[in-house]
């Protein structure tokens, strides 16, 4: 919650909805394989879905505002375009504030990158092979031909975390955005994409080999951390596999049009990447100890054990691992709590069954029953949800509390309803409040040795010693020469964590 906004009814698109709206039936020619296949969609219709798709992901994730990489990006993205299968198509780039390891594109013409992905690349070949492969995904069509095999999308609710079908679509409706992103694409559209990363790559004068290295950083993490990486191993082809593809690919390509040298440009992409924001932003609002604190916004709430939280800069969500309940904090519509009580049960169809006014430790409170009966995303069948709702009005805004669960299962989960939603207080800890994120530093090697030894060169203790190695896309055990460039993680403070 980052940059709470206020829910707008217009980014209420279910995506069904969406394809009433754009979709159309006929045969295309493939730009990529020239032939013809069948779409659901014309390409101004494919424009017209990531138009619309673009502000949800904005307002899901946040754009990580830095000019000098989003400066990098669009011109290598331009000049990667003008290479590729569409070169007519106007694509768009961000960089979005998200730690998550991932890049992916819409329909459309819009490609995605993560800040957290722009800190473990190691070079600019590693980004333009990544690029390459985001764009092919877009010249070859293959956002519309997965809705046309399935017409549903695999949509991202609750950060990935379990979620029971039985409110998929209440979260869906409450959330803004994200119903048309984390395509599950196929392993063939996944390797055709790999391909022409390298080829797109290799024509604007990278070092394609690099794209494969990349993948080995992404295996160790995957193996290391278990954090997901939604676009890259989830859904790829196993990472060994198409590194060697890959590799294989980019000699091929290499010796179609040889060059007398291909870029890689590691010194100036670490250089440019120093200082940029290393894993979660406390600023967005953070987890200790069970406790969920926005030291921006000044509030915190106890966040039930186990369960699975999910930030992003319009909501917070929270799920236990059994999928069978769903909290989502937000804002709410509305001047008074009665009229943004009024307002979000509107919104989300809700069938008001209670009523009354409440105090939130000094805060005026109004806490909702209601019900929700919707179809299936499914089957289409009508299915009860039962909805516990508090309104709060904290300063200027009026924050929401929706627990959610099926009748069945709601008084399993009451207790922690209550508990996170009138725990919400003031934030007053001045220790909880000033705190700051960790940045990448880019510094030269000391002293020639090992990767581990010119780590604790610069104090960073051991325990951290193999997560900066993947960081750096190495073996703590690799050699590296006195002078040359490694990435670190500091505090604003120049404090090592």
């Amino acid at each position: 919650m980052a940059k709470l906004s206020i829910w707008n009814q217009k980014r209420l698109l279910s995506f069904g909805g969406l394809l009433v709206l754009f979709l159309v039936v006929g045969c295309v020619v493939n730009p990529v394989s020239g032939k013809k296949q069948l779409a659901f969609m014309s390409e101004a219709d494919e424009i017209a879905l990531g138009a619309e798709s673009d502000p949800q992901v904005i307002a899901e994730f946040g754009l990580y505002e830095n000019p000098t990489l989003q400066s990098f990006i669009e011109t290598h993205g331009e000049e990667m375009v003008a290479v590729s299968h569409r070169p007519s198509l106007k694509f768009h780039f961000r960089i979005l504030d998200s730690p998550v390891v991932n890049a992916f594109a819409v329909p459309g013409g819009y490609v995605y990158f993560t800040r957290g992905i722009m800190g473990y690349f190691n070079n600019e070949a590693e980004f333009a092979g990544v690029l390459g492969h985001e764009i092919g995904h877009i010249t070859a069509r293959h956002g519309v031909d997965q809705y046309t095999k399935s017409l549903i999308a695999e949509v991202l609710l609750v950060g990935g975390m379990a979620v029971s079908k039985e409110f998929r679509a209440f979260a869906n409706e409450a959330q803004i955005g994200m119903q048309l992103l984390m395509l599950k694409y196929s392993r063939d559209h996944e390797s055709q994409s790999d391909q022409l990363g390298v080829e797109y790559s290799t024509k604007v004068g990278y070092d394609a080999r690099e794209m494969a290295n990349f993948f080995k950083t992404l295996k160790w993490l995957s193996d290391d951390s278990g954090s997901g990486i939604p676009t890259f191993l989830s859904t790829h082809p196993d990472p060994v596999d198409r590194l060697e593809k890959v590799g294989a690919a980019a000699l091929e390509w290499q010796s179609k049009d040889p060059m007398p040298s291909y870029k890689v440009n590691r010194d100036s992409y670490l250089r440019m990447i120093d200082g940029i924001v290393f894993g979660e932003d406390p600023r967005q609002g953070y987890v200790l100890e069970n406790v969920f604190y926005h030291p921006v916004l000044k509030f915190q709430y106890p966040v039930p054990k186990e369960w699975a939280l999910e930030n992003s800069p319009s909501q917070v969500q929270m799920a236990p691992a059994d999928g069978l309940a769903l909290v989502i904090l937000g804002l709410a519509e509305g001047t008074d709590l009665q009229t943004a009580a009024i307002n979000t049960s509107k919104q989300l169809e809700l069938t008001v069954t209670s009523n009354r006014q409440v105090n939130v430790n000094g805060m005026k409170g109004q806490e909702v029953m209601s019900y929700q009966a919707t179809p299936d995303p499914v089957t289409g069948d009508s299915m009860k949800i039962k909805v516990q709702s508090l309104y709060i009005q904290y300063g200027q805004q009026i924050y929401v509390f929706h627990g959610v669960s099926t009748f069945e299962d709601f008084n399993r989960y009451k207790g922690e309803f209550d508990k996170t939603m009138y725990g919400f207080r003031e934030l007053k800890d001045p220790a909880r409040i000033n705190v700051v994120p960790e940045r990448i530093k880019v510094v030269p090697v000391k002293t020639a040795g090992t990767l581990g030894q010119a780590l604790l060169a610069y104090s960073i203790p051991t325990s951290r010693h193999r997560e900066l190695s993947i960081v750096n896309g190495m073996d703590v055990t690799d050699r590296v020469e006195a002078g040359s460039l490694i990435k670190i993680v500091t505090r604003e403070d120049g404090t090592h964590p």
